[in-house]
């Protein structure tokens, strides 16, 4: 894949944030497109030569599983696969990573009642081969800490996840300063792999959101208008899956702040990491059909500094990470002027450089192309 192509792919995939990793075009052209029907959803093997081991799962989990594999090992397609024809057996990796799929499902079916708790990248940590041995460093390793250590008094003396919420929402403007804004477009620039290139953001509320970049091989878009998802890009169409319209239809929440109580369920808190020098909260969330999220709110002023999210796959979980910056203030309330977004094959940042509210858009902007997938 020639560099250009893998960036705007990466970017488009990164946009989604949901479980696509910046999936290879020649692998997905391979999978033949649904029925359509309404009928059960396509299996791995129904949809996918020469399934083993993956059998049985959902076909739209395989192109993030893969993805999984890649991340943990820190390699591309081709280490396993053969280029243009992915389901040949002719590598002998594409055999040895059956036979670890199968080990890791073995180990987490006879100790964690099945559940993903060893993984592909418990022992790869991002290399091809893991390392059996302990690594000497000059300096010595910090203790780890106990899980009672993060019990008593230091967590007693957190807010609840109620009033960090509630402080969030006042950071931003309230409640009657978000339901003003009916829509908002950004425009700015993307930076990604040292090209910068302009980026549109066409927002509608409650939950429509439609970016549109420019890179110099054509015009990407992904989109989200409320019930559906897809993306655009000069290869073709591609409707978005479960999975990554329940993550897309989070980026396109334009009341957010307000929304998050309804949105997540659970809600837990704790002391988070120092993000740019600004101490903060984390609190954990988890809802019902959405991704379960890791939110850090910036201790002094109460605003939102990063979003993690995990999208699950049959292998492990697929990160996506946000950092928001350069908060200003627009009509009343505040929002971002950057964010950057990374996963684990890349990251891009997005500074926006003007922003237009309570515009007419054009309706078809939220209206999914016809005609089903193209390649």
């Amino acid at each position: 894949m020639k560099a250009n192509a893998r960036m705007v792919q990466l970017v488009a995939s990164i946009l989604v944030t949901a479980i696509f990793l910046g999936a290879p075009e020649r692998l997905k052209a391979q999978a033949p497109a649904g029925k359509g029907d309404g009928g059960p959803a396509p299996t791995a093997e129904q949809k996918f030569k020469n399934i083993k081991v993956l059998n049985g799962i959902p076909a739209d989990q395989v192109i993030p599983s893969m993805q999984f594999i890649a991340a943990s090992l820190g390699v591309e397609c081709e280490f396993c696969h053969v280029e243009h024809a992915m389901d040949k057996d002719d590598k002998k990796e594409k055999v040895a990573a059956r036979k670890m799929i199968t080990m890791m499902m073995a180990i987490n079916k006879a100790n964690f009642d099945g559940d993903v708790e060893v993984t592909c990248y418990t022992c790869h940590r991002g290399a091809a081969h893991p390392v059996g041995t302990p690594i000497l460093s000059a300096e010595a390793a910090p203790a780890a800490m106990h899980m009672h250590e993060e019990g008593g008094d230091m967590q007693s003396a957190l807010p609840t996840a109620q009033k960090i919420l509630a402080n969030y929402l006042a950071a931003v403007g309230g409640a009657d300063g978000l339901n003003k804004i009916k829509t908002r477009v950004q425009t700015g620039k993307i930076d990604a792999f040292g090209d910068k290139y302009p980026i549109e953001l066409y927002s509608e509320g409650p939950d429509k959101r439609v970016s549109i970049s420019h890179p110099k091989s054509g015009e990407s878009v992904t989109a989200f208008n409320g019930v559906v998802g897809w993306l655009s890009m000069p290869h073709g169409f591609h409707p978005m899956t479960a999975a990554e319209s329940q993550a897309a239809s989070i980026d396109a929440q334009l009341y957010f702040p307000a929304r998050l109580p309804q949105l997540y369920q659970t809600f837990q808190v704790r002391h988070g990491e120092a993000i740019d020098g600004k101490q903060t909260y984390l609190v954990s969330a988890k809802g019902k059909d959405l991704p379960e999220m890791r939110l850090y709110f910036d201790q002094q002023s109460g605003l939102l500094l990063r979003m993690i999210r995990y999208a699950e796959t049959p292998l492990g979980k697929n990160p996506t990470q946000i950092d928001y910056a350069d908060f200003r203030p627009v009509d009343g309330v505040k929002i971002p002027f950057r964010w950057t977004l990374a996963r684990p094959n890349g990251r891009f940042t997005i500074q926006v450089e003007d922003v237009k509210q309570n515009i007419p858009l054009d309706e078809k902007l939220f209206v999914m192309p016809s005609g089903g997938e193209k390649h």
